[in-house]
């Protein structure tokens, strides 16, 4: 990857389509037989907690290659507190290009955004292999608990950034993901006639 093959821009509703289809080619199969990720980015752009400031593609050759959002959420802290926090993704990049930097470099751009914005923390489910690169670290180690998960369930799936030092020092509590990323099997499943035919298929790894 060369840093000067690609540009990061804010999207565009002429966009909306193309990213649509890019994050469901990036996410098929993935994670489960077929994927929701391309509706659930269709429904958070209509969503309160959407910050269109921190809604990012990634162009390259003149074609979208790659794309990240952010939400606003809370902590409910355990001292009665609401903490304003962010969350972001899904993150996608396009097949072909995947693990060749172009998603750290997005994700990078978009972080320092979030951070110039004064933003205090990010919070996601993602991999810490991946993620780490970037300074996420387990969220467990800064006292924040992943709603409706039971006491004592792996949690290193839930990960956290500060993006001002020190944000969380006082902070113990429960995240909670915005309503927006939940949608319904059927719903996706109309959302998705109207994209080429493609096969479901269950596959290793998957984790629906």
């Amino acid at each position: 990857m060369n840093k000067n093959d690609y540009i990061i821009r804010l999207e565009e509703k002429k966009d909306y389509r193309e990213i649509e289809n890019l994050v469901r080619e990036s996410f098929w199969n993935v994670y489960r037989p077929g994927c929701s990720e391309h509706y659930v980015i269709h429904v958070l752009r209509d969503d309160p907690a959407f910050i269109p400031e921190l809604d990012f593609v990634m162009e390259k050759d003149g074609k979208l290659i790659g794309q990240n959002m952010f939400m606003k959420t809370v902590i409910e802290a355990d001292d009665g507190r609401i903490v304003d926090v962010l969350t972001m993704g899904p993150i996608g990049i396009t097949p072909e290009l995947k693990r060749q930097g172009y998603g750290k470099a997005i994700l990078d751009y978009s972080l320092q955004k979030a951070t110039q914005m004064g933003f205090g923390a990010v919070l996601f489910e993602g991999n810490i292999d991946f993620y780490g690169k970037s300074g996420f670290d387990y969220a467990s180690k800064f006292g924040i608990r992943y709603h409706d998960l039971p006491e004592g369930a792996d949690a290193s799936f839930f990960l956290c950034k500060e993006l001002r030092p020190g944000f969380l020092n006082d902070v113990e509590g429960v995240y909670q993901t915005p309503k927006g990323y939940y949608v319904s099997d059927e719903d996706v499943e109309e959302f998705d006639k109207d994209f080429p035919p493609k096969t479901k298929l269950k596959l290793p790894g998957q984790i629906f």
